[in-house]
């Protein structure tokens, strides 16, 4: 006989999955168009961008801080069945696998470079950085309230740095690694053609995953659907609220304030385009705030978009793995169908291989793309699902 608790954890689940399924096929948008757009304009450039270009980058941001949050409460539930020691240990190995996959896989799935001269610090540098760090913690017997109090610290306090000038520390390795990029142009040269890509600066991110441990606490069967609801809710209308009274006023959190513009669109293009690289607290409010409104109304969802998204959210891992390399598949035969040569392979103006300067479709193409890549992975998405729920093998819980 199911029990009330038990079919609660379960709904618990799947609204959680079911979110981080809908943020993993929005994300697949910014990959494919990093690829595939021609001549990569950058949407979020004034300049030259245009709504649907630059609504096409700015629906991707909610990706990876409603991730890392998830990733927060993921590990909270994840220590309901383990001892504070073992969670530590779990944390701390699993951090330590996805900052290796980073480098080994993911930046050869984005350069194609077999030399590796470009390592790049992206979204799973920073989950599995804040998962030590989250694990650390753990083995120090820090209470729930304690790491969630750290995490709403660094959240909102970590753009005080716009105001107050960290000085000559701000040039510094450390300081770009951990605290503030200054952009997504953060290269570092580390000798002998070789480069680090510091795009995610680490402890913005933590706070957020600290603070996502803290609403795991939520999860607990002792907490009923009605208060999470709520608290889910009212937290992510906050947030929101945050961002547009902070973001009209231009008085904290990010540190490109916004302006009227010359039409009305690029208006509102300049009051919602805040900032990424690192993360600043309106990016975070505009973007968690709209994951937990919709987190709170997912619970118990039944429908057809919820069972798909509920397969992708299941091993979102595992997909983003096969999503990067079917995304650079498709990448390096359309290369030679569209009549490129082993000679276009390396395009000096541009550190990554098999992107000549005239490679690339236009937007519709990109969007025609994405949809193929999201629905060729549906199938083995399904399967490693169906393979996770009847297999116990510990390298499981690693991808």
């Amino acid at each position: 006989m199911t029990t009330p608790n038990a079919l609660a954890v379960k709904y618990r689940i799947e609204s959680i999955d079911i979110l981080r399924g809908l943020v993993m096929l929005i994300m697949a948008i910014d990959h494919v168009r990093d690829v595939f757009h021609l001549g990569q304009p950058d949407p979020t450039n004034l300049a030259i961008t245009t709504p649907i270009l630059f609504f096409t980058r700015w629906i991707t941001h909610f990706c990876a801080p409603t991730f890392v949050f998830l990733s927060g409460i993921s590990a909270h539930l994840a220590g309901a069945r383990r001892t504070q020691n073992q969670l530590s240990t779990f944390l701390i190995k699993r951090g330590l696998w996805l900052i290796a996959v980073e480098f080994v896989f993911i930046s050869f799935a984005i350069t194609l470079n077999p030399f590796y001269n470009i390592l790049i610090f992206q979204v799973i540098w920073a989950i599995g950085g804040s998962m030590v760090l989250l694990g650390l913690l753990v083995r120090l017997r820090a209470s729930v309230t304690v790491i969630g109090v750290i995490g709403v610290l660094i959240f909102f306090g970590h753009n005080i740095f716009d105001i107050v000038s960290p000085g000559t520390i701000g040039n510094t390795f450390i300081w770009k690694l951990l605290v503030s990029t200054n952009g997504f142009s953060a290269m570092v040269n580390v000798g002998n053609n070789h480069f680090f890509l510091l795009a995610y600066a680490l402890l913005p991110w933590t706070g957020v995953m600290f603070v996502g441990y803290a609403f795991g606490s939520l999860y607990k069967t002792s907490v009923s659907a009605v208060k999470r609801k709520k608290v889910l809710l009212f937290s992510g209308l906050g947030l929101l609220a945050l961002f547009f009274v902070f973001r009209a006023l231009n008085i904290y959190g990010d540190p490109s304030p916004w302006s009227v513009q010359k039409t009305t669109a690029l208006s509102i293009i300049s009051f919602f385009n805040v900032t990424k690289y690192p993360c600043s607290l309106l990016y975070l409010g505009m973007t968690l705030g709209t994951s937990l409104v919709i987190l709170s109304q997912t619970e118990g969802l039944k429908n057809r978009f919820a069972s798909l998204a509920i397969v992708y959210g299941n091993v979102p891992f595992f997909y983003y793995i096969c999503h990067w390399y079917l995304i650079q598949s498709f990448h390096i035969i359309l290369f030679f169908v569209m009549g490129f040569k082993t000679s276009d392979i390396v395009n000096p103006q541009f550190p990554f291989l098999f992107s000549p300067q005239k490679f690339g479709f236009n937007l519709l193409e990109v969007y025609i793309i994405w949809f193929v890549v999201v629905f060729t992975l549906y199938w083995p998405c399904r399967w490693y699902s169906k393979y996770k729920k009847s297999h116990h093998q510990w390298w499981l819980s690693y991808i």
